[in-house]
């Protein structure tokens, strides 16, 4: 069958506070955790972590938070070891960590 295809047109933002905050939601949508499947954890140097957030941007489980005086926080009950965020970091400021360590 060939169904017709819809043409969206593309409008792109004319001030930088209408461009979305980030890709993903704060980890409390999510109803189950992904902890009990990783292999390795990311773990935050907060003396190297300049507070850019890319990792916060770029994660898509949305488990980083800014909600510590000493900076980001990882939520590991819903971070699933994915690597995005140690991969990303600019500063290496996220190491990836055995789990069982």
């Amino acid at each position: 069958m060939n169904y017709p295809v819809r043409q969206k047109s593309f409008k792109p933002p004319k001030v930088l506070a209408d461009y979305p905050v980030g890709t993903a939601f704060p980890a409390g949508h999510l109803v189950e955790t992904n902890a009990s499947w990783r292999s390795h954890r990311p773990v935050i140097d907060a003396a190297k972590c300049t507070n850019c957030r890319i990792c916060w941007l770029l994660c898509p489980d949305g488990v980083i938070h800014n909600s510590t005086p000493q900076g980001l926080e990882i939520d590991y009950d819903y971070c699933k070891g994915c690597g995005i965020c140690a991969k990303e970091c600019r500063q290496k400021a996220i190491r990836m960590e055995n789990e069982g360590v």
